[in-house]
């Protein structure tokens, strides 16, 4: 077994690999930061937009931008503006972001949001044929876009590689990997990819705007799913994965933070970004001894950095993410990624009809089998999965999970708990051993031979003798 990576030393929310990163989803804070003074609010208006300025011209971007945001209107700010220049009523020394706070025109922290919309703005101004509409989010390897494609007048996500990425071909190759691998997939339950594609030094991934929550959106609100709808949800993403897996691809990043629930009600696959072809033994070598996903839904094998990655991989991680909908808490806590990661190579698994007794035994059995330490143990495909899981939903017991066959390796478990069984019956419980033709059947074959044996030669002895 491969070392696991070393716990990470500046941030808690990434696991150190070679050069991956794997987020560690904490509990979101429960407390919010204080809302920033106006003179923060235009620092950071400021920095967005490319560095120092002169007042008039940040006074003009600003007022520019707020009434463009819809935050105020184009007459309060003429006026914000008139008294910042003519010193009126002792507001010739306050900034234009002042005297709309000090006005009640707007809040600090809707100043505060020009910063994303900045900063949307000189992230995509240079990717012709999209008009950048706002950020949706950012992590360690992208930042995300919302823009419309002017051509079609339809509104997409647009994801853009860091530019401290852009000079680095591994990961402009992953970046473009990432592209390559959502196009071959077309199903209603994955985000479609549109376009992958460069202008100079920016790097972006167009595909499908999907407006909706996430599955972890919904444990953080309500902390658990009931069974039913946990099961709509999954039979959807179980047939994602399926799909994935027929065309030869493995997901390797399943957790609820990559699910997303439209308005509709329609399941999305997201996030392709460590997808991997099955086939593709050169990047498998590559990445041996890597562990590749996020650490409290990933699976051994990817914990150890196997080279032979299959479905199996993401059953599980289906499988832990199943867990975390169902009883409110992920499989293994621990305080570090490292910690949590050996858990799943070592501890054994809490079934969760015992974390939520409300849950059927059908489904702690589906989880279970989903979730085991071994390859061979668990589900093969997607569609052994999605059999099981129907038949929960039906009210049924799983045809698969609930088999009576034990595993080659649990024989010797079953003999031996076999004999603590024959140990364990009581006296009053032994067979009888009376004289009774009945009784004597039970005997073995040896001592029935002797007895016909005797009672043949006693017959010979008297017919002699007579």
């Amino acid at each position: 077994m491969s070392d696991l990576p070393r716990d990470p030393e500046t941030n808690p929310s990434q696991v150190a690999g070679a050069d991956d990163t794997a987020p560690f989803e904490d509990p979101p804070s429960t407390t919010g930061d204080p809302p920033p003074t106006p003179a923060e609010s235009e620092r950071v208006i400021q920095d967005a937009a490319g560095g120092s300025k002169s007042g008039t011209n940040l006074d003009s971007l600003i007022g520019r931008l707020v009434v463009e945001q819809g935050l105020a209107t184009p007459d309060e700010v003429k006026y914000a503006l008139t008294l910042s220049r003519t010193g009126e009523e002792d507001d010739s020394s306050k900034s234009l972001t002042q005297i709309l706070v000090d006005r009640e025109f707007v809040t600090s922290r809707q100043l505060a949001r020009l910063r994303e919309v900045l900063e949307a703005e000189r992230g995509g101004q240079q990717i012709p044929g999209y008009k950048i509409l706002g950020k949706l989010g950012a992590g360690a390897m992208a930042t995300v876009y919302k823009a419309k494609q002017i051509s079609l007048d339809r509104t997409v996500a647009i994801k853009k590689l860091p530019e401290k990425f852009s000079q680095n071909p591994q990961f402009i190759e992953r970046f473009f990997a990432e592209g390559r691998a959502a196009a071959q997939l077309n199903h209603p339950n994955i985000v479609q990819a549109f376009d992958v594609g460069n202008e100079g030094e920016i790097y972006y991934f167009v595909m499908e705007f999907v407006e909706g929550r996430t599955v972890h959106d919904d444990i953080v609100k309500h902390k658990r799913y009931k069974e039913d709808e946990a099961l709509d949800i999954i039979i959807q993403v179980a047939e994602a994965l399926d799909h994935a897996h027929a065309r030869g691809l493995i997901h390797r990043d399943v957790k609820p933070k990559n699910i997303i629930i439209t308005q509709e009600g329609v399941v999305k696959l997201a996030d392709m970004g460590l997808a991997r072809a099955i086939s593709d033994k050169e990047a498998a070598e590559a990445e041996a001894g890597k562990a590749f996903g996020t650490p409290y839904y990933i699976s051994p094998e990817q914990i150890r950095g196997e080279v032979d990655i299959g479905p199996p991989a993401d059953i599980y991680a289906l499988g832990a993410t199943l867990y975390h909908m169902i009883t409110g808490s992920v499989p293994f806590e621990a305080k570090s990624p490292s910690e949590v990661m050996r858990k799943h190579l070592k501890s054994e698994l809490v079934p969760p009809d015992h974390v939520n007794p409300k849950l059927s035994a059908g489904i702690s059995e589906v989880v279970e089998m989903m979730m085991a330490k071994k390859v061979k143990h668990r589900y093969a495909t997607c569609k052994d999965v999605l059999l099981d899981l129907r038949a929960v939903k039906a009210g049924e017991q799983p045809p698969l999970a609930h088999q009576d066959v034990l595993p080659a390796d649990d024989l010797t478990a079953l003999a031996e708990a076999e004999a603590s069984a024959e140990a364990a019956i009581p006296e009053d419980k032994a067979l009888p051993q009376g004289n009774t033709v009945a009784e004597r059947l039970t005997w073995p074959p040896f001592v029935i031979l002797m007895v016909l044996l005797l009672l043949s030669l006693a017959v010979n002895v008297i017919g002699w003798v007579t």
